[in-house]
């Protein structure tokens, strides 16, 4: 494969010119030449961009990322570091996961407003103190839920 000018990478990754600009100026890319005002790349590059772009994917910041690609174009990766991503993205897809399981629980409860369902109220008051890193005690299911007067005159749960 010939060297490629920015339009060329741009098309063949869908990454725009002013993206690929910017990482340059981070250091993340480098051109191996001009032809006339374009920058020119080794057909390397688009490696180089898609590790760049599963990075991205993976929550690295660019910084990170940057620290991970040698001037040399080869990957310099510290196992730990990317070990420690991969248990952050546990945590988070964990965490997640509970979110939607609450949300989906909410939709599906036969209590007449999702605020009368106490294993919503649960994840929500886990949510408000700020523990809603791992799925609430439990899991969710649609109670059979009640309605009762309070003598307050509010409905409640039984």
């Amino acid at each position: 494969m010939k060297d490629m000018d920015i339009a060329e990478v741009s098309r063949r990754t869908g990454v725009p010119a002013s993206t690929l600009r910017h990482y340059e100026e981070k250091g993340l890319i480098a051109p191996i030449g001009r032809r006339g005002l374009r920058r020119l790349f080794d057909p390397a590059v688009l490696e180089r961009l898609a590790l760049i772009a599963l990075g991205r994917a993976g929550g690295f910041a660019l910084d990170e990322i940057s620290a991970m690609l040698a001037p040399d174009g080869l990957p310099k990766m510290d196992r730990g570091r990317l070990d420690a991503k991969a248990d952050e993205l546990d945590r988070t897809i964990q965490r997640l996961t509970a979110i939607r399981t609450a949300l989906r629980h909410a939709a599906r409860c036969p209590a007449a407003r999702p605020m009368d369902c106490p294993t919503f109220r649960r994840a929500v008051r886990l949510a408000g103190a700020g523990r809603f890193e791992v799925a609430p005690i439990g899991p969710f299911k649609a109670e059979a839920v009640t309605r009762r007067k309070r003598k307050t005159g509010d409905v409640g749960l039984e």
